[in-house]
């Protein structure tokens, strides 16, 4: 009985750390993007606009990996 308490234990910790991690790395990607894009606009204000398109593409690659962490999470909780 403690045996199966244990094991249920650390499966609920090993989701939770996959879908922080899953939330942390993404957040990040998404800071360093932004940074790295404002900094260039700052000195080539005259390349905004492609600038603009690149970092938006950034943050959505980002942010697929984020939707990709959270169906992993999903499946490993509930599969």
């Amino acid at each position: 009985m403690a045996a199966e308490a244990v094991a249920q234990a650390t499966q609920m910790i090993f989701d939770s750390n996959i879908a922080v991690g899953g939330a942390i790395g993404p957040g990040i990607g998404i800071g360093l993007v932004g940074l790295g894009a404002m900094q260039a606009i700052g000195r080539n204000p005259e390349a905004s606009s492609k600038i603009q398109t690149n970092m938006i593409l950034g943050f959505a690659f980002a942010e697929a990996v984020a939707i990709y962490a959270l169906v992993i999470a999903l499946i490993l909780k509930f599969v």
